[in-house]
């Protein structure tokens, strides 16, 4: 049965011994955060948490590491907490085939409980704000999904965005947004400044797992996130209007901040230590006026910890990055095999195909950077044959080993397009690309000595079945 909202969400982690309540009395700073950084090194199966007892707060509820690990990431898709990573991201591309399925309107969400309106709007009074890292400058809410409409054809459901980005509390009413050039509301916003115009926004916080997930997933500019959330959870979700921008926003939602971005306003954000494991410095982003809090009572503030990885977002955007990657790849080569871009947002991303021709993995690898999500994140492509695994490492290194020739196997592509915030640029937003052709010679291609490589006996596979089954009973 899927989830409607975050709390229920919590209440199965809680059952299947993938919560860890924390009742001593704990400091906002470094407590909350340090524990979330330290969960995250508990490995593959590593708990939520959850805080209600914080020195300074009289009714403060904070989760941390929701999605933080595969355990909890399976639970959010309704899956067996054992699956494995591969298993995960092959029942979500057998999911993503149902879409689209239409989400359905609800009447009374649970965040219209309380409000604050205008001169009375207060982010402080509402959320139990924390810093994440030491270097961090200022408080972020950082797992929102922000709801946002394209204000040149605003009735077309397919262009509205629901996305996470970085959110910095400047003031009670006051934030600051980072909307990256590759990301929809970028987009949006161009379009709303281009008219002269702020451009509405709902933000939500505390959604269901799902909701999280498809908001981090880069998605095509005209392929809804509610849409692609049915077929994850198997049923449509659950959406309400926003009551003063008349946003489509979560139905099951903690809160739901409304407001405009600024049209041509700008403010210095930063630092922030980022999913890249560094800190980005000070930028001139855009603003949100906040006009309207709307909040559950004695709402739960989810909160996301980034650092060195693996931390959650590093199992929040993993399945979900592989997915569309392999699809859009798929579509036009059909001799793909799979896609691995877990690791630190497919900054680097792990493909295996069959060859058709020379030079075709190569060609696959220049399609991986055209992507929606290739354009903004993926720095190095490392092509494989279709018998290795890219999920296992040490077959992509033996592959890197014994197939790749520098001499000939390197493609560096100059300037290329990439988010400001990967820490290897030289230039902000600019980035030399690199494909790694590591699969073997095809003819008339014939460097090398590949002609006798070693395969796997027939009946391999079926004695590892044999041998995991005596392993389970011993």
């Amino acid at each position: 049965m899927p989830y409607d909202d975050l709390r229920s969400f919590l209440a199965t982690l809680d059952e299947q011994g993938q919560l860890l309540r924390v009742t001593d009395e704990v400091l906002p700073e470094p407590d909350v955060a340090a524990a979330a950084n330290a969960v995250s090194r508990m490995g593959a199966a590593a708990p939520a948490l959850y805080f209600d007892n914080i020195t300074g707060f009289t009714s403060a509820r904070i989760a941390m590491n929701v999605h933080g690990s595969w355990a909890n990431h399976a639970l959010a898709l309704g899956l067996p907490k054992e699956t494995g990573t591969e298993e995960q991201i092959q029942e979500f591309i057998r999911r993503w085939d149902r879409f689209p399925v239409p989400p359905r309107w609800r009447e009374n969400p649970p965040w219209a409980q309380n409000s604050l309106t205008g001169s009375a709007v207060d982010i402080f009074q509402v959320l139990p704000l924390v810093r994440l890292n030491d270097g961090d400058g200022g408080f972020y809410i950082d797992k929102a999904a922000v709801v946002s409409r394209d204000p040149d054809d605003p009735e077309n459901g397919g262009k509205q965005n629901v996305g996470v980005y970085r959110i910095q509390v400047k003031g009670k009413a006051r934030l600051a947004l980072q909307p990256v050039p590759m990301h929809d509301i970028a987009q949006h916003l161009r379009k709303a400044e281009e008219r002269g115009e702020d451009l509405p926004v709902a933000i939500t916080i505390g959604n269901d797992p799902v909701i999280s997930i498809v908001a981090a997933t880069p998605m095509r500019y005209d392929e809804n996130e509610y849409e692609l959330a049915g077929a994850l959870r198997g049923a449509p979700a659950p959406i309400a209007t926003a009551p003063l921008t008349g946003l489509p926003v979560p139905w099951g939602s903690e809160v739901v901040i409304e407001g405009v971005i600024e049209g041509r306003k700008r403010e210095i954000e930063g630092p922030f230590g980022e999913f890249t494991g560094h800190y980005s410095g000070g930028r001139r982003l855009p603003v949100i006026r906040v006009d309207r809090i709307s909040y559950r009572t004695d709402p739960v503030f989810e909160h996301l910890y980034l650092g060195m990885p693996w931390t959650e977002i590093d199992y929040l955007i993993a399945a979900n990055t592989c997915v569309p990657l392999y699809r859009q790849l798929k579509a036009d080569f059909p001799e793909v095999r799979a896609v691995n871009a877990i690791y630190t947002h497919g900054l680097v991303v792990i493909v295996s195909t069959a060859s058709r021709y020379r030079g075709f993995a190569r060609s696959v690898g220049m399609r991986v950077l055209s992507t929606p999500h290739g354009l903004g994140y993926a720095a190095t492509v490392i092509v494989v044959d279709a018998d290795v695994d890219p999920f296992n490492l040490p077959q992509v290194m033996w592959a890197l080993s014994t197939k790749m020739n520098p001499a000939h196997d390197l493609i560096t592509i100059s300037s290329m397009p990439v988010m400001e915030l990967a820490p290897q640029v030289d230039t902000p937003g600019v980035v030399d690309k690199l494909v790694i052709d590591a699969t073997s010679p095809t003819h008339p291609h014939g460097h090398g000595n590949h002609s006798s490589q070693v395969r796997d006996l027939p009946e391999a596979t079926q004695w590892l079945a044999r041998l995991q089954k005596l392993a389970a009973h011993r």
